[in-house]
């Protein structure tokens, strides 16, 4: 827990999205943290919160045995936001009334809405999308909702409504009590930011002081507090998140790090000799180089399930480390580079009752015969944040603002069984898709096509078409293309690539890799899909 800075503290009822309020208040400048909504009442009394968000969820509060808020968050003194079902058991629990659209007969809400904004209270004073021929303030917002809150707790006030929902929102402004049926944390709904902002500096009066050049400072010194004087070694994959870790360990604790730098045969083209010329030559941090690309091969050898594979490539990881940790005797601890999403989405932190998207290879399945004691020095910061701190640190930008690139490496991104001759291929068609993006500039806004997507990459599918190459019949591999815009990572939606650009990326990746005669591109969002395949 964060006690140098002014703090809001988001209780989650299992929303997929919840991380983004969080998001959404630390671009504001205020941490935040996300927590269970069932925490103890001990837990929220001695948290120093600023303020409370209750965020959105997939229950209804009008069946027996769902989720409610701590009673203490009415009882503490401290303003609160519910959103969704945050308003929905924020009115239940305060004396109103929350019904099903059906028993409204009125219709349920999923995607855009527009709502009449009452600018009467501190929440949406000034806030708008634009204005009615009435004079009544719009905004242009998103809605998630089967159940709506049909009678109003004593005190409160109607903020918004739609024609499908009366009380959209409302406030008790003598409480500072405020909630909003729409989401406010997505980017669909336009004036989101300023909302959050708004509550949380305004009415919450948190102090802007969450900076990553700051940072750095409390980082050093709580590194610097958890180490003493032990050893640690760090599994340096070459990704931004592991980079970033390893430059912020070691200008904590200099020589007492040692990175592992574990080649396991699903690295990006090159990638392991650019790796160690960074951080071994530039940056003269100790770097092992361990090839392991047998080992794992031979682990992943006829699996096909893409949470067994994940779990093997973590669990394999791990006992590299081992390996490592027995001829490095003084190492105590094991660094890595989990951050925040990692936690969340692996049903940590805040996500009692959730669904588990996807595990991490770092933040589960760690066995229980790990010698080493762990230590996770950017477990608090988003994506972003990490870049930032990066920055600050001295990293290239041109490391620090490369795509993500997944902990298992190619490993998800070879659909079915993982085989080293699929590896090569799919790297070298990789590193032909990165090429020209970074090669192709948009005219419009001056910038290449890789700057402007927030994520790229090629995906092998374990399927063969028939082909035709000079003269002859080919019966090849197929690889898919995909490279997507976002904000948040939380939702995205496919890149419009350039047809040229699109068509010079197929004819170099059949002319140029042996062994696949099909490209295709994927023109899918998220949701329903995720960005990555696997």
């Amino acid at each position: 827990m964060n006690n140098q800075h002014d703090k809001i503290l988001i209780l989650d009822f299992g929303s997929q999205v919840t991380q983004l309020i969080a998001r959404r208040v630390r671009d504001s400048g205020v941490f935040s943290e996300i927590y269970p909504y069932d925490v103890s009442d001990e837990f929220i009394q001695n948290y120093g919160a600023k303020g409370i968000i209750l965020s959105g969820g997939p229950n209804s509060v009008t069946e027996g045995g769902t989720p409610r808020a701590p009673q203490v968050v009415f009882e503490l003194g401290v303003p609160v936001l519910g959103i969704c079902y945050g308003m929905q058991t924020m009115a239940q629990q305060l004396g109103g009334r929350v019904q099903t659209a059906e028993a409204l007969g009125k219709s349920r809400e999923f995607g855009f809405a527009k709502v009449r904004a009452r600018g009467h209270t501190r929440l949406l004073a000034g806030i708008a999308d634009e204005t009615s021929e009435e004079g009544h303030g719009l905004l242009n917002v998103w809605m998630s909702h089967g159940d709506s809150v049909s009678d109003l707790p004593a005190g409160f006030k109607l903020m918004a409504s739609t024609d499908s929902c009366p009380i959209a929102a409302m406030a008790d402004e003598e409480r500072h009590f405020y909630a909003v049926q729409f989401h406010p944390e997505v980017t669909h709904t336009i004036q989101g930011e300023a909302i959050l902002s708004r509550f949380v500096k305004d009415i919450c009066t948190a102090q802007a002081d969450w900076k990553m050049g700051d940072y750095i400072t409390e980082a050093v010194a709580k590194i610097r507090e958890q180490v003493g004087d032990e050893e640690v070694i760090l599994g340096l994959s070459g990704g931004v998140d592991s980079s970033v870790a390893a430059a912020l360990i070691h200008r904590a604790i200099g020589d007492q790090l040692t990175c592992v730098f574990v080649d396991h045969g699903l690295l990006r083209l090159n990638e392991g000799d650019m790796v160690m010329e960074m951080f071994a030559g530039s940056l003269g941090v100790k770097v092992i180089r361990v090839d392991a690309t047998e080992q794992f091969m031979g682990k992943l050898a006829g699996v096909t399930d893409p949470e067994a594979k994940r779990k093997i490539i973590g669990g394999e990881f791990i006992e590299v480390f081992d390996a490592e940790s027995n001829k490095l005797t003084a190492a105590k601890w094991l660094a890595q580079g989990t951050i925040y999403p990692d936690v969340i989405e692996s049903a940590g932190k805040g996500k009692k009752g959730a669904h588990t998207i996807k595990s991490h290879h770092n933040v589960g399945g760690l066995p229980e015969h790990m010698k080493l004691k762990l230590l996770e020095p950017l477990r608090e910061l988003f994506k972003d944040e990490v870049r930032a701190l990066g920055v600050a640190l001295g990293l290239p930008p041109s490391m620090v603002y490369r795509h993500p690139f997944p902990g298992p490496g190619l490993g998800v991104r070879i659909l079915g069984e993982v085989r080293k001759d699929f590896a090569d291929l799919l790297r070298r068609a990789d590193a032909i898709f990165i090429e020209e993006l970074r090669g192709t500039v948009d005219e419009a806004s001056g910038k290449n096509w890789y700057d402007l997507t927030s994520q790229a990459f090629a995906v092998f599918l374990p399927v063969k078409s028939v082909g035709v190459m000079g003269d002859g019949r080919t019966y090849e591999y197929v690889v898919a293309l995909r490279a997507v815009q976002t904000q948040d990572f939380m939702t995205a939606h496919w890149a419009h690539l350039p047809y040229e650009l699109l068509g010079r990326v197929s004819n170099r990746i059949i002319n140029e890799v042996r062994g696949i005669n099909r490209v295709v591109y994927d023109v899918s969002g998220k949701p329903p899909a995720t960005i990555e395949w696997e």
